[in-house]
């Protein structure tokens, strides 16, 4: 039998994703978790919201999660289907009109104390242990919008100087968005962990921990961070209830797509 009493990682950091997204945001959300999250704020924790992908689907609320952006999950229950270019003019006339409304989420392979993300390349650029595949649209995206990052809580990854910025956070701190010549009214708002929510102090621009969860706990979010890291301002975030994790594991995504339960809980 089922235990929807238990939860994973995976769905303890989904369920963080929904409880950040706010009444009546346009959330630009690509697949994995970032997806799930949304949907699951869609579905039970904030019905107003208004996820958005890159194919130029609106508003969203699939049945089922999709495995791309160009799935045709994405359309049963979408309010507008529009081109590419449709969905790319949309997100520019929120900026011009200086609507502060958008939030989208990025990831990548390293990060740094002020946001800063790296998807390009480990090692030097030129000759690279790694080479991984790049932006996509997250520059343009963090440029431009508000973000919420999501990454995997190890010291290899929070870095206190990752080897390349692909995609802009509060760069070097307070006022360094407006030196690099890019809108300082938009940032990083917070990353979100396997371990923990992370958000960015409003004076000095670097992180620190505001929420860790029941597996885990402030000790073990610095263990896991290459760099020192406030953590007197963490609270604990209760888990999900038992409502939740079953409407993951059997309508969100009931075939396993981007979130594995262990057999014993299934």
């Amino acid at each position: 039998m089922a235990d929807y009493t238990k939860y994973t990682k995976q769905e303890m950091q989904a369920y963080a994703i929904a409880k950040n997204i706010e009444e009546n945001q346009i959330v630009i959300v690509g697949t994995g978790l970032p997806l799930i999250g949304a949907s699951l704020a869609k579905r039970a924790v904030c019905p107003s919201c208004h996820p958005i992908v890159e194919s130029g689907l609106m508003d969203c609320s699939p049945v089922e999660v999709p495995r791309s952006v160009g799935d045709l999950r994405f359309m049963a229950h979408c309010a507008v289907q529009w081109p590419n270019i449709r969905f790319v003019g949309f997100e520019a006339n929120e900026w011009i009109h200086d609507a502060d409304r958008l939030i989208a989420f990025i990831g990548g392979a390293q990060i740094d104390p002020y946001g800063n993300v790296n998807s390009t390349s480990i090692g030097d650029y030129h000759h690279p242990v790694t080479r991984f595949t790049g932006s996509g649209g997250a520059n343009g995206i963090a440029t431009y919008c508000n973000t919420i990052i999501m990454m995997q809580h190890q010291k290899r990854r929070f870095m206190d100087k990752i080897d390349y910025i692909t995609s802009c956070g509060w760069m070097d701190g307070p006022g360094g968005r407006e030196r690099a010549g890019l809108p300082g009214n938009r940032g990083p708002k917070m990353v979100v962990t396997d371990l923990g929510i992370m958000k960015f102090d409003d004076e000095t621009k670097r992180m620190y921990l505001a929420y860790y969860y029941p597996f885990s706990s402030p000790e073990m979010v610095q263990e896991n961070t290459g760099f020192e890291v406030d953590v007197s301002r963490a609270q604990l975030m209760e888990g999900p209830g038992e409502d939740i994790i079953k409407l993951i594991r059997t309508e969100i995504d009931p075939g396993q797509a981007f979130i594995k339960v262990p057999k014993e809980l299934r």
